[in-house]
């Protein structure tokens, strides 16, 4: 991830959810992290592509587990937030907290 590229909202909630759970992480476990801390309900469909681009970017690494004890289980694949995802979430707050300074969170917007 090149230093102008900035993460999308998504993008950084993932991040943030897979840095919470640590290394074990997975789909599932970062979803619930989502909803449970944003009350935003979250799709698997929009969790998994935007773990794959994280993955492409450098800033996760997957890996995978072992088959769940279920008759036809499936390995289940773990995510870990490598350094450069920690520098780019970083990276992230820092330029959300630089537009918000200045502005009070109830700030209307005048027409």
């Amino acid at each position: 991830m090149t230093k102008r590229e900035s993460l999308g909202g998504l993008e950084q909630m993932v991040l943030l959810a897979v840095m919470r759970l640590g290394p074990d992480s997975y789909g599932v476990t970062i979803r619930r992290e989502i909803e449970a801390q944003t009350g935003r309900d979250m799709s698997l469909g929009a969790i998994y592509p935007t773990l794959d681009r994280l993955e492409d970017k450098g800033l996760v690494r997957s890996r995978r587990g072992e088959p769940t004890g279920q008759p036809g289980g499936r390995s289940r694949r773990h995510f870990q937030l490598l350094p450069n995802g920690y520098e780019a979430i970083r990276r992230s707050r820092h330029e959300i907290a630089a537009m918000w300074a200045g502005f009070e969170p109830d700030h209307e917007v005048k027409s």
